[in-house]
């Protein structure tokens, strides 16, 4: 069982908004910073945002900015990646990657299950 789910993922217009969810199983990953990460077929994995616990640092790829926003709901330890104007470019499957800095979110090793996005032209 994964401790760490995304899920929210589905076939979008070019353009349209579709908001994913990061849901840490229980108490897992309190306090923890959070990373999102993308990996599109044929392709590597790529840093798409991260967040802070507090909510107040964020980090954005240059592919997004202006485009994806970041959320937290600590009460329901969920972390939500906001995408607007979506492009077909945007069409992979996203990940949540946990820091256990809550301060300023580091790369990990671990990788919770994926949720697919689709953009279609």
């Amino acid at each position: 069982q994964e401790l760490l789910v995304a899920s929210g993922g589905a076939v979008v217009q070019a353009g349209g908004s579709l908001t994913l969810s990061c849901a840490g199983s229980g108490r897992a990953f309190w306090g923890y910073a959070m990373g999102w990460f993308r990996q599109a077929p044929g392709k590597g994995r790529e840093f798409v945002a991260a967040i802070n616990w507090n909510g107040d640092w964020s980090s954005y790829a240059e592919s997004v900015k202006g485009r994806f926003t970041l959320s937290k709901h600590n009460a329901n330890n969920t972390w939500y990646l906001h995408m607007s104007r979506v492009n077909p470019e945007d069409t992979a499957v996203y990940y949540c990657n946990p820091s256990s800095d809550g301060a300023r979110w580091r790369r990990s090793d671990y990788f919770g299950q994926g949720t697919q996005v689709t953009v279609s032209s």
